[in-house]
């Protein structure tokens, strides 16, 4: 206990003296963990989305406007027993054109002054979303279905739904490069704080080996010094997110929900918090071991 009061008392001291350096310390690992929080809370928040349009996700099959009773009725019995399928409904040529004038009551005169009704009817599949069947039973069925007669096109949501996820994928990837790179800066900015740290305590150490004292005690604060810096670094990422999330939230919330679906933008985890906490905690302690194994 009296080891870590002391290990305590001297890295503040240190840091104290150093300020301006520090500070420069604290603010480098401040943005690469800013950073790699909003990449974690973006990457969040996209698979909540995506997890929630693939349970939703629906298969639609347009019919021809000469397709007869008894097409429609194979095509719906094909879907019934694939497998795949929780529940369909047939949509008429007057419902399509009624939800389009719901959805876009700006385009509906436009719609209204056609010779004839442009919209398709068609056969609305809602996919089982309790993993009963995968993508490529729903894939083989939707290549089934556009052979059919009286078939004039089949959309699957999920096709989309795989570009999207690629898209996030490589987004992900190219941000874990720019989160290394930016670990990797924190730590060197920290170990050369560290440093000029025990440069301005070289006569110090002298005398402390001179009389005998463990490493562990000559080496110590400049690990806590590290260790703070990170911690430090570390809280103020987490105070800037709090503040853009709470920006966002309160400015672009509820459109964004009302826009994509989603429930409501969520903040990090607390475990996720905690583990940004920890990594910059850690940063900062290999930085200060780093100067601390140089120290004779």
């Amino acid at each position: 206990m009296r080891a870590l009061h002391y290990f305590f008392a001297e890295a503040g001291a240190s840091l104290w003296r150093g300020r301006r350096a520090a500070i420069l310390a604290v603010l480098t690992i401040a943005v690469g963990l800013f950073v790699l929080g909003l990449f974690l809370g973006l990457n969040s928040n996209l698979q909540r989305l995506v997890g929630r349009w693939t349970q939703s996700a629906e298969l639609s099959v347009y019919l021809r406007d000469d397709a007869t009773a008894a097409q429609a009725g194979a095509v719906e019995a094909r879907i019934r027993t694939s497998g795949v399928a929780e529940s369909t409904e047939r949509v008429s040529k007057d419902q399509a054109a009624a939800r389009f004038r719901q959805d876009f009551p700006d385009m509906a005169g436009a719609v209204a002054q056609l010779d004839a009704n442009p919209l398709p009817a068609s056969i609305e599949v809602r996919l089982k979303s309790d993993g009963g069947s995968s993508g490529a039973d729903v894939d083989r069925l939707a290549a089934t279905l556009g052979g059919l007669p009286g078939v004039a096109d089949v959309r699957y949501d999920r096709r989309w739904l795989g570009r999207l996820t690629a898209v996030i994928r490589f987004v992900r990837a190219v941000g874990l490069i720019i989160i290394v790179v930016l670990a990797i800066a924190s730590a060197l900015t920290i170990a050369n704080v560290v440093r000029l740290a025990a440069a301005a305590r070289e006569d110090e150490i002298d005398i402390m080996e001179l009389v005998g004292a463990p490493i562990a005690y000559v080496r110590g604060p400049f690990i806590v010094e590290g260790i703070l810096q990170g911690g430090a670094g570390a809280l103020i990422a987490l105070a800037m997110l709090w503040a853009l999330f709470a920006v966002i939230q309160a400015r672009y919330g509820q459109m964004a929900a009302e826009a994509v679906g989603l429930g409501s933008i969520s903040f990090l985890s607390w475990t996720t918090a905690a583990g940004l906490v920890g990594g910059g905690m850690l940063l900062g302690c290999l930085g200060g071991v780093v100067v601390a194994r140089g120290v004779r």
